[in-house]
């Protein structure tokens, strides 16, 4: 069982971390480029380091690097422009894709239900929204040299509005029992209520209107890659899992 499993978590995972390759080759990453270049004459540092943890917390599946400069004055490695860059981003993608897999296959696993395409395309839906949309509500996906509060404070939020966003949804969708939906609404709400840590003060040598356009990309980026990794799971999940296991 854990055999089938493992593959039902690795060929969907793989493929949807290849396919959402593609896709930001077209959508988010030109836009990056594009705000690298206002962030190189902003003079600010540690941009890299800040837009990888927002990556992969926020749901965001590229790998970026600015111009992190060390105390010594030597710059930090980055993955050059090109071919590179292309190729660690499809990494953090596939790396990003089974781990996000997991947590799909485990759900299904434990739910004890039959599960399909169009059954797994409405978990990766969920999943979506756990990860990416409630938290984005709250911190909004950022492009490099965007100024943002403390990152400790924004990791512990984001952490806090996905849990409280998943026990929501399950008790909402899957308790048949009113006591548990109100809970599960207050779990849903109570993250922004709570709000998200935001920087002192807002600005930034990146133009808003390229901001805006990022964050509507990269959520959008965010749904093509759930549903894409819903819809295999479920997929795999039959073939490989429910299948065999009926066999």
């Amino acid at each position: 069982m854990i055999g089938r499993l493992l593959t039902a978590v690795l060929l969907s995972g793989v493929l949807a971390g290849v396919l959402i390759s593609v896709v930001h080759e077209f959508t988010t990453t030109p836009i990056i480029l594009h705000a690298e270049l206002y962030e190189g004459g902003g003079g600010e540092a540690d941009h890299a380091t800040l837009i990888w943890t927002d990556e992969v917390a926020g749901g965001q599946f590229y790998l970026v690097h600015g111009d992190e400069v060390h105390e010594d004055g030597e710059e930090a490695w980055g993955p050059q422009d090109g071919f590179e860059r292309s190729l660690f981003t499809l990494l953090s993608n596939v790396i990003t894709g089974v781990a996000y897999a997991a947590l799909l296959v485990a759900a299904f696993y434990l739910r004890g239900r039959e599960v399909d395409g169009r059954t797994g395309l409405m978990w990766g839906v969920a999943g979506f929204v756990v990860f990416a949309l409630a938290p984005g509500m709250g911190l909004p996906p950022e492009v490099p040299g965007a100024m943002a509060s403390e990152i400790g404070g924004r990791q512990t939020w984001w952490a806090f509005a996905a849990a409280g966003t998943a026990a929501g949804l399950w008790l909402l969708l899957l308790v048949k029992k009113l006591p548990f939906n109100v809970l599960g609404f207050v779990l849903l709400v109570l993250p922004h209520v709570v709000g998200a840590p935001q920087p002192a003060e807002l600005g930034g040598p990146v133009p808003p209107e390229l901001s805006a356009h990022f964050a509507s990309a990269s959520l959008g980026a965010g749904l093509v890659f759930w549903a894409l990794l819903g819809w295999i799971a479920g997929l795999s999940y039959e073939r490989f899992v429910t299948r065999a296991s009926t066999a």
